[in-house]
């Protein structure tokens, strides 16, 4: 079976967790002190704050911005709906936008749908493909919005030479096993430039305390692990080398599946993907989808049913979304990761070309 991502395990990186556990300190201690350190110099931001998951970020985040019930937050349909779980867990209300070209955000249909309510908007670097970043900022600039950034999927993701989760007021990172920069469990961080932004989020993430005894707010348990932070910052590292591999890799699905009738992943201008996932495009895509499974190669659906139609937001009544929901239904990804071997990649690429006869 050729796995859809296969995370990277060595001997460095359990040489580096079993120190951690030596070391008799397990939650935000001093391998958590130097990650945060290591991921604010590495994106280019003055802050770094560790916590549970992306989830746990983005909703920080939103507290930390002091959004409040009845506020509009406009973010991708074409997400992970933790995007909108966060924004709805708030007390916001997320408005739906549609994708653009490249599967992200398209910010005319974003500036469409402000309102008087509107105080945010939520870009999400998809599948490792950074957002027109500019055209953002610029709907952010004329309506008084601001940027809270979604790198979940694009740690290391370059706009203009400036890596993402520093374009806006803050962005939130995820370490899930299968992405860019992995961990073995759950794990995120806020990054951010602005200072209360960081502390009110250090609060949160720890009861909401001051200090040991005096809790300024209601927070919540979202710390991190001293294991976990141990192993990324091994990862950390190597990060460069990892999305090299990955856009190596795609290249090698670029030129193994030329001139067949797939939509295959581009590289918008300005822009260096990472390649979190790669996504290709087919009317046929359930049964390529079922020959591969018989071949041996895992692909999946990210994502089969779009936010703005899940039963958990009904209450919003959605609009329609017709790009967004035509795309769900021909979109398929097939398996990538930095530790995906080459002979892996030409083996999915000539049963892909099999399929359709080529």
């Amino acid at each position: 079976m050729i796995p859809l991502s296969r995370p990277p395990v060595d001997d460095e990186i359990k040489h580096a967790v079993l120190a951690a556990i030596d070391s008799g300190q397990y939650i935000l201690g001093p391998q958590c002190r130097a990650l945060e350190a290591e991921l604010a110099r590495h994106t280019g931001t003055r802050h770094a704050v560790l916590t549970s998951s992306a989830t746990a970020a983005l909703w920080m985040i939103l507290r930390a911005l002091d959004v409040k019930a009845g506020d509009e937050v406009l973010a991708p349909s074409h997400t992970a709906f933790p995007t909108i779980e966060a924004i709805c867990f708030a007390g916001a209300i997320p408005v739906f936008v549609e994708v653009d070209d490249w599967y992200t955000l398209d910010p005319k249909d974003a500036a469409a749908k402000v309102t008087s309510r509107t105080v945010g908007v939520v870009p999400v670097h998809l599948y490792g493909q950074p957002v027109d970043l500019p055209a953002v900022q610029n709907v952010a600039a004329r309506h008084g919005l601001w940027i809270l950034e979604d790198c979940a999927q694009a740690q290391g993701a370059v706009w203009d030479g400036r890596k993402v989760g520093g374009f806006g007021r803050a962005a939130a990172f995820s370490f899930y096993p299968s992405k860019n920069l992995p961990a073995m469990g759950d794990g995120g961080a806020v990054l951010t430039d602005d200072d209360e932004t960081a502390a009110r989020c250090r609060r949160l993430r720890d009861h909401g305390r001051l200090n040991k005894d005096v809790h300024a707010e209601v927070g919540f348990n979202l710390r991190f692990s001293e294991l976990q932070a141990a192993a990324l910052r091994v990862l950390l590292g190597r990060l460069e080398a990892m999305n090299d591999r990955r856009r190596a890799l795609a290249a090698r699905y670029a030129e193994a599946l030329a001139g067949l009738p797939l939509v295959m992943p581009a590289e918008r201008e300005h822009a260096r993907h990472v390649y979190h996932l790669y996504v290709v495009r087919t009317e046929r895509r359930d049964e390529l989808a079922t020959f591969l499974k018989g071949q041996g190669i895992q692909t999946g659906i990210h994502y089969p049913v779009p936010t703005h139609r899940q039963p958990a937001v009904e209450r919003f009544n959605p609009p329609a979304l017709a790009r967004t929901e035509r795309l769900v239904q021909e979109i398929l990804t097939l398996p990538m990761s930095a530790q995906h071997t080459g002979a892996e990649i030409d083996r999915v690429a000539a049963a892909v070309r099999a399929f359709f006869g080529g």
